[in-house]
């Protein structure tokens, strides 16, 4: 077993913080990038977020995840691989299968289970996108039977929704670009989604508004696979450092998302 099984959490991340620039010794490394590439998986969407990213003009991702990925492959002396999927849901379960080694995304029970969370940066509140026929100001007014909700699959928010929810429940997509084409064409009456998320999809979806109040209120952090515990370790030191130096509030800033906080 690797030295830094035996150790205990606390003290393998003041040893990552220790070292210059959060360099890895050799089992952190081999923990957090097996394949000697820091694999990370980052969450596609028409318009960037504080979990979603978009593109850029020469078809590189570009948002808040983005940049926080880039700055850990830099501060960990590790190449970087991105790839994109459509939903948390398939890159929680890529992490899973290790197919990827890090990503971004919110935290619920669900996935605690299977995957290990560092710290948040984020903390989230999801709540409804609606149509504006359906006459619908308040989150609790989403709860009708002739609500037709729309969700996206595998997620902490389709979860949540379909908890609170007792008159309807959501139908699962794949995407966030196909919950907007069906508010868009008639096909669904609320979405359900991270209030940052939905707030450049209200321009997309004509007539729409963001509901009062939410539903669920969880944090968006850094994951790793479970059994990893060096490499848990390692990323942890690095995203405290991140919030501490001001480094994820200028991430934010340089995004358009000066009026959210950073999680604590």
């Amino acid at each position: 077993m690797p030295l830094a099984h035996g150790l205990p959490a606390a003290l393998v991340i003041l040893a990552a913080m220790t070292l210059p620039g959060l360099a890895l010794d050799a089992t952190a490394k081999g923990e957090l990038a097996p394949t000697g590439t820091l694999r990370v998986g980052l969450i596609q969407a028409p318009s960037a977020g504080l979990i979603f990213v978009g593109r850029s003009s020469d078809g590189k991702p570009d948002g808040v995840t983005a940049d926080l990925s880039a700055d850990l492959a830099k501060k960990m002396g590790l190449p970087l691989a991105v790839t994109m999927f459509s939903n948390s849901g398939a890159a929680a379960a890529a992490l899973q299968a290790e197919t990827i080694d890090v990503s971004f995304m919110p935290v619920d029970a669900a996935r605690k289970q299977v995957l290990d969370f560092g710290p948040g940066y984020y903390d989230l509140e999801s709540t409804y996108l609606v149509t504006g026929a359906s006459g619908i100001v308040d989150v609790a007014q989403v709860d009708r039977s002739d609500l037709r909700v729309v969700a996206i699959d595998g997620t902490t928010t389709i979860r949540a929704s379909a908890r609170t929810l007792t008159q309807t429940q959501p139908v699962a997509v794949p995407s966030v670009a196909e919950a907007i084409e069906r508010m868009r064409t008639g096909g669904a009456d609320a979405f359900a989604l991270s209030r940052d998320t939905l707030q450049p999809i209200v321009a997309q979806v004509p007539g729409s508004r963001i509901v009062t109040g939410g539903f669920q209120q969880t944090q968006v952090a850094i994951a790793v696979p479970k059994g990893r515990p060096a490499a848990l370790a390692s990323v942890t030191a690095w995203l405290a450092e991140a919030k501490r130096s001001g480094l994820v509030r200028g991430i934010f800033d340089a995004h358009g998302f000066s009026g959210d906080a950073v999680a604590p």
